[in-house]
């Protein structure tokens, strides 16, 4: 079944690279980039994004490309840098990706209250967009953000309806498939007609990603620690610029460095705690004397489960999928996969091998620097070798989705030393160019005891209800929930009324005054 929808898969993504090169590109060739019209005929996850958005009609994605690549040569998205845009717009916070919510997903912040509605800077602020979103998709390459509309402290010369559209076809046409949802945060009253006609626009399939919150309502989406202080938050994290906000990444706990003592004493912390999670450490002697007693078979019936305690974990530990770098190959691909405390294995590894012939250095950085402790974290590797790098939770503190490891490595020359010493100095110079990126999310496995019990004793507790009372309780939850229902579109409906009054005072207004002195 997997197979026959993979070939199926293939045959789409051909027709639509076939077709596109026929009926478009033929009568159409100046008219797109020809680097985009390149990309189309490699990549098939780009191809397959906008054949996902499009319910797999071949028609309509066809038209959907036709767009997309018109704008992104009008817009001449491949070259655009920090110097295209103006260093006031960036250096005034109102958009930046930070953070993560809580599926894991990159925060697009667009604070409303920064941008004044102005024909003179509307393509520079539509650049700005552009931007960011081509910098993360090249980076993440399909992984979708969340965008954060901030309309806290907005008046009405921050609304302007026509940027609003233009955010919205960058995902429904531009970038598809790269939105999350859209959280809407303190949206006022007065604008409540306005996103009406945003839901128009979007169209039914991405309705359901407008997520409209309040301070209390916005921790559904957001953890506190990726939250401002004015939406409830902790994160103490404020924009400024230089340099552009990048990645949240920073340095991880226990880094190996020039303290070789630190290394020591956190590696006899490990084995002493990998010796209690294992058995119990006992003294040479009174291993031999306890030898003597037991017998050989319940010795050698030991040893086996121990080895196949082993090799679980190893099997484990064992990364499956490789991400093929230019540099180094890293196994995991995309995923840390981590046990939850109930599993017991806290531990994870990566795995790197340099597929050079010159020596790669390479550094491990971390969203959540508090939270783990990584072996080794500055290094190098020898051509055609391979390194394991052990990640472990530091200190009993939870691993979360929304963490990320950013693997980054760059090619030594022959001459250069592996010391301390040396590889600070070398990631000084190292131009950035000449450094491979990679990063990695984390996963949570959870723990695999069977949960029958708590659904047989809830059972068990919920024996003294009969289906009668169930059906009345339903009932009278539906009912509730119509009234609230009834409710809400009464506010809405009295809203518009009010605000309809309003215009219609204020152009009686204007015009007393015109009759008056003309």
């Amino acid at each position: 079944m997997a197979e026959c929808h993979t070939q199926n898969k293939a045959k789409l993504v051909s027709e639509t690279r076939r077709r596109f090169e026929a009926d478009y590109v033929t009568d159409k060739s100046d008219k797109y980039d020809p680097r985009d019209v390149e990309r189309l005929q490699q990549d098939d996850n780009w191809v397959e994004s906008y054949l996902l958005w499009r319910h797999n009609n071949v028609d309509e994605t066809l038209k959907m490309l036709d767009e997309s690549f018109q704008w992104r040569k009008e817009m001449s998205v491949n070259d655009l840098t920090e110097s295209s845009i103006p260093r006031w717009l960036l250096e005034i916070g109102g958009i930046y990706l930070h953070g993560y919510d809580k599926e894991g997903n990159k925060l697009f912040w667009i604070r409303v209250k920064y941008h004044i509605k102005d024909h003179k800077t509307t393509l520079d602020k539509k650049k700005l967009i552009a931007f960011w979103l081509e910098r993360y998709a090249k980076r993440e390459n399909g992984k979708p953000v969340t965008v954060m509309f901030d309309l806290s402290e907005t008046g009405i010369n921050s609304i302007d309806m026509d940027f609003v559209r233009f955010i919205i076809n960058c995902f429904k046409v531009y970038y598809p498939k790269y939105l999350s949802k859209m959280v809407i945060f303190d949206m006022p009253w007065i604008m409540n007609a306005a996103f009406k006609i945003v839901k128009s626009w979007l169209g039914p399939e991405a309705v359901s990603l407008l997520k409209f919150a309040s301070k209390n309502e916005v921790q559904d989406y957001v953890s506190v620690e990726y939250l401002p202080p004015h939406m409830g938050g902790t994160d103490p994290f404020k924009y400024s610029y230089p340099p552009l906000v990048d990645d949240d990444f920073q340095t991880p706990l226990c880094e190996n460095g020039p303290i070789a003592s630190e290394d020591e004493a956190s590696s006899k912390e490990d084995l002493e705690s990998d010796g209690k999670e294992t058995l119990e450490t006992i003294s040479s002697e009174e291993q031999t004397a306890l030898l003597k007693k037991i017998n050989v078979t319940e010795h050698t019936s030991k040893a086996e489960e121990n080895e196949k305690v082993d090799s679980k974990i190893k099997a484990f530990k064992k990364p499956l999928s490789v991400f093929k770098g230019p540099l180094l190959h890293i196994s995991p691909a995309e995923e840390l996969y981590f046990g939850s405390t109930e599993s017991g294995e806290k531990k994870t590894l990566i795995v790197l091998t340099n597929v050079t012939k010159n020596i790669v250095a390479f550094k491990v950085r971390t969203t959540a620097p508090e939270k783990y402790r990584v072996k080794p974290s500055n290094s190098s590797c020898d051509p055609g070798a391979s390194v394991d790098i052990v990640v472990s939770p530091h200190g009993g503190l939870t691993v979360s989705a929304q963490d990320r490891f950013l693997i980054m490595a760059a090619e030594m020359e022959q001459s250069s030393g592996t010391g301390p010493a040396e590889l600070t100095q070398f990631w000084k110079e190292v131009p950035r160019n000449k450094v491979m990126e990679h990063r990695l999310r984390c996963h949570i496995v959870e723990s695999s005891k069977p949960t029958t019990l708590t659904l047989k004793d809830n059972a068990f507790n919920m024996s003294d209800k009969t289906s009668e009372d169930l059906y009345l309780q339903l009932n009278r939850l539906l009912e509730s929930n119509r009234k609230l229902e009834d409710q809400v579109q009464r506010c809405i409906w009295f809203q518009q009324l009010l605000l309809s009054l309003t215009m219609l005072l204020l152009a009686f207004v204007m015009s007393f005054f015109y009759l008056l002195y003309t």
